[in-house]
């Protein structure tokens, strides 16, 4: 790659929209009608983001009649990808997330982490899958659109995904990165099971979660830990009482 290459690269690349674009095609070929809808900013400002990107060779265009279409150029991004990787400061874990120690966590070839909670499964599994309830549970607004989800935590990391397999009331299968201050770049993402198990009261949530090497396997186990841990605190204010159960099996009339 020429220095004037790698320069349009990295500078398409700087943008917080143009991340978010990259995650966007990093599945699907969309029309810039598409992609302009999920922004709040013009058309026009979204066609130069996607003229940027064309640019430098990460995304390209497809006349299709009237509609242009785009993907990801997934080689590019390939070689790109190492150019950008990040200090091993990214695997820093916090010391001061209480809530972690209200999850078991486990660690080996995956990470395991769990938590029992009250809900019953279908309510559950519908806190990771409905966008409302996630945000009430996290505590920072989360977006689910299509399978694709973000969100920014309160300090200032910012995850994006995909929701490859959803499965009620069972599994939630997925493919996700994170970023401090910035979207993150997608191509190496990580993979994750979030699974629901019912019991005589409530269920089990188990995530499990491939690791690359022992750092980040401890990283992830603090991280989904923090995760499960701010669940459970939801779910056990959310737990029906004993009167509300038996009021729920009276049959009506």
């Amino acid at each position: 790659m020429s220095d004037l290459d790698l320069q349009t690269t990295l500078a398409a690349l700087a943008s917080p929209i143009r991340r978010e674009i990259l995650w966007m095609l990093w599945d699907s070929e969309l029309a810039a009608g598409e992609i302009a809808a999920a922004f709040e900013v013009t058309a026009g400002t979204i066609s130069s983001h996607l003229n940027s990107l064309v640019r430098a060779g990460l995304v390209v265009r497809r006349v299709d009649g009237t509609f242009r279409r785009y993907r990801l150029d997934r080689a590019a991004m390939e070689a790109i990808r190492p150019l950008l990787a990040r200090s091993g400061e990214r695997w820093t874990v916090a010391d001061d997330i209480p809530e972690r120690a209200l999850a078991t966590a486990s660690i080996g070839e995956w990470v395991t982490v769990s938590v029992t909670v009250g809900l019953d499964r279908a309510a559950a599994f519908a806190s990771f899958a409905d966008q409302e309830r996630y945000s009430a549970f996290l505590g920072v607004p989360v977006s689910i659109d299509q399978g694709r989800f973000k969100a920014e935590l309160e300090w200032g990391t910012q995850v994006r995904g995909h929701y490859e397999v959803v499965a009620p009331p069972e599994l939630i299968a997925m493919r996700w990165d994170f970023e401090d201050a910035a979207p993150p770049v997608p191509g190496w993402q990580l993979v994750g099971y979030l699974r629901f198990f019912a019991l005589d009261e409530g269920c089990r949530v188990e995530v499990h979660q491939a690791a690359r090497d022992a750092e980040q396997a401890r990283f992830m186990t603090s991280a989904w830990s923090m995760v499960l841990g701010r669940f459970k605190q939801y779910a056990d204010l959310k737990r029906p009482t004993h009167r509300e159960k038996r009021h729920k099996r009276r049959p009506p009339g």
